[in-house]
């Protein structure tokens, strides 16, 4: 009997889990109803509150459930119990949306542009690397970012620490302006050739100097804090709110620019304040006699960082291009200071991660590393002997010549030689340095925007000659043209900068030597202007 009961009450209790109460009954049980279902009060003992047994039941029910969940096996029980998990946790997984992403658009000019996603805290250096490694460019520390304002006619160089996104956060909704990628071999060069960009006849110091001072000097008391040069000179300025222009009389000042009200007069009491540098940025005027009928070519603008019109812009136009860069060289470097030369000292300082150790490492351009090598032994060797080196050199040229005229494939046939010169009268066009058809001004525009450094050039069809080529290329912050004529000799054609002392058997070949050769030219040809596609 005893086990019959025992099983009896095992199987009620089984038929108990196995059926669900009435439904009723557990409404009853959540109202907190008096029913069968609750308990009665104990003797002496006030009833509880319907809605309080309730309550305290759902509770109860609660954290049954919970209780009774299966719990999930951890699949990396060693995380749990290893000393570097706070580590990690810190570490290799970031918080969610600590960096925020935002898209960009940046063209080159061609006209052809690309999309980035980009972090908010990219700087223009970045922008500028990521591009590079993508399109698998030469990095020689010259490729710039550009903010073009089309509607104003103006655009400046973005700094490589200024962040991009702050940058187009100043912009209108409806304004039309664009991020350009391109070269600028002047953005650094007054830190290598400073004698180019502060002429004597418009620097001078606010205390008196002993003696001489270096154009070096003079780059070096820019960046120091505590004192500093003055630039002046006159400069056209429109008139707030008119059309008209007015040549004034102006002095840079590390406080900001100010203009004489009285001729050339530096007194205090005879000077008025322009405009500063912090809350505003320098551009350069595109098209300032078409826009804003100014007097020369050679404008440039203060902007506020607000979004504004024309009217917010506070126009100032120069007499020649060595003026304008003097000024606007000298209002980077008392807005940025030492910024500056810590982006040329350290181009790869970006707070994106492209830093140096991401950056593979780059061939590198410059002149002072080439060597005189002799690779006629079983091992190679440098030359250290500066005669020797130059009869190598000699050696080379001649040999170089040899192979050019096998290059035109000269086989004594005039018809094979025919072939041959219309073939190499059309081989240079598809070199990055040759510019089809573009005009003179287009010409000066390209090696402008590129920058008037020494030695950057370009080649281009003559407009006043169809059977002529023009080299255009820029020395001592001037543009010159060169024109390359073709001369003709036992029945082939070649070309000429010099009258025909050095000859060419076509354009590659005059470009190649006149890289290592200064020849007839002011300075040998360095950086050749390129419109790049992204």
């Amino acid at each position: 009997m005893t086990t019959s009961l025992h099983d009896g009450q095992s199987a009620a209790g089984r038929a108990a889990a196995r059926d669900p109460p009435p439904a009723a009954q557990v409404r009853a049980a959540a109202l907190g109803r008096g029913d069968a279902q609750d308990p009665p009060p104990a003797p002496g003992l006030p009833a509880p509150d319907a809605p309080r047994a309730g309550a305290a039941h759902r509770r109860k029910k609660k954290d049954l459930d919970v209780l009774e969940m299966p719990s999930i096996p951890n699949p990396f029980p060693e995380l749990c119990c290893s000393p570097f998990t706070s580590m990690l946790s810190a570490g290799l997984f970031p918080k969610a949306n600590s960096r925020k992403k935002q898209v960009i658009k940046v063209y080159s000019e061609d006209e052809t542009s690309r999309a980035l996603e980009v972090p908010s805290d990219i700087t223009a250096r970045d922008v500028c690397q990521l591009l590079i490694l993508k399109n698998h460019y030469i990095d020689d520390h010259s490729w710039t970012l550009f903010e073009h304002l089309p509607n104003l006619g103006v655009e400046r160089t973005i700094e490589d620490h200024e962040l991009v996104i702050e940058v187009l956060s100043k912009w209108g909704m409806e304004e039309e302006n664009k991020l350009y990628f391109r070269k600028n071999y002047a953005k650094y060069e007054f830190f290598k050739n400073p004698m180019y960009f502060f002429p004597e006849h418009m620097v001078s110091f606010a205390t008196e100097t002993n003696g001489e001072i270096s154009p070096t000097q003079i780059l070096q008391m820019f960046i120091n804090s505590s004192t500093y040069p003055e630039i002046h000179g006159f400069l056209h300025a429109k008139e707030q709110g008119k059309k008209s222009w007015k040549k004034i009389y102006f002095l840079l000042r590390r406080s900001g620019l100010y203009f004489s009200t009285k001729g050339t007069s530096k007194e205090p009491r005879h000077l008025q304040f322009f405009s500063e540098f912090g809350s505003s940025d320098v551009y350069v005027s595109m098209a300032g006699k078409k826009k804003h009928g100014a007097p020369t070519s050679y404008g440039f603008c203060f902007k506020p960082n607000k979004a504004g019109g024309p009217r917010d812009l506070k126009m100032l136009c120069a007499e020649e291009e060595q003026s304008r860069t003097c000024w606007v060289t000298a209002i980077r470097l008392l807005k940025y200071g030492m910024q500056l030369y810590q982006n040329y000292m350290h181009p790869y300082q970006g707070r994106s991660g492209c830093s140096s150790q991401s950056v593979s490492p780059m061939r590198s351009i410059s002149e002072n590393s080439l060597v005189a090598m002799d690779f006629s032994g079983q091992k190679s060797r440098v030359i250290e002997n500066p005669t020797e080196a130059l009869s190598v050199a000699v050696e080379e040229g001649l040999a170089w010549r040899k192979k050019g005229c096998l290059r035109l494939g000269i086989h004594g046939s005039p018809t094979a030689s025919s072939q041959s010169s219309a073939a190499n009268m059309a081989i240079h066009r598809s070199q990055p340095w040759f510019h089809h058809r573009i005009s003179r001004d287009e010409a000066q525009r390209l090696i402008i925007q590129q920058g008037l450094v020494d030695g950057v050039f370009l080649v281009r069809d003559s407009q006043s000659n169809p059977k002529t080529f023009v080299l255009s290329m820029s020395h001592g912050q001037k543009i010159k043209h060169f024109q390359i004529i073709p001369v003709e000799e036992d029945g082939e054609m070649f070309h000429t900068l010099d009258d025909g002392h050095t000859r060419f058997t076509d354009l590659i070949q005059l470009v190649e030597f006149y890289q290592l050769n200064k020849g007839v030219l002011p300075c040998k040809l360095k950086h050749y202007c390129s419109r790049i596609a992204l």
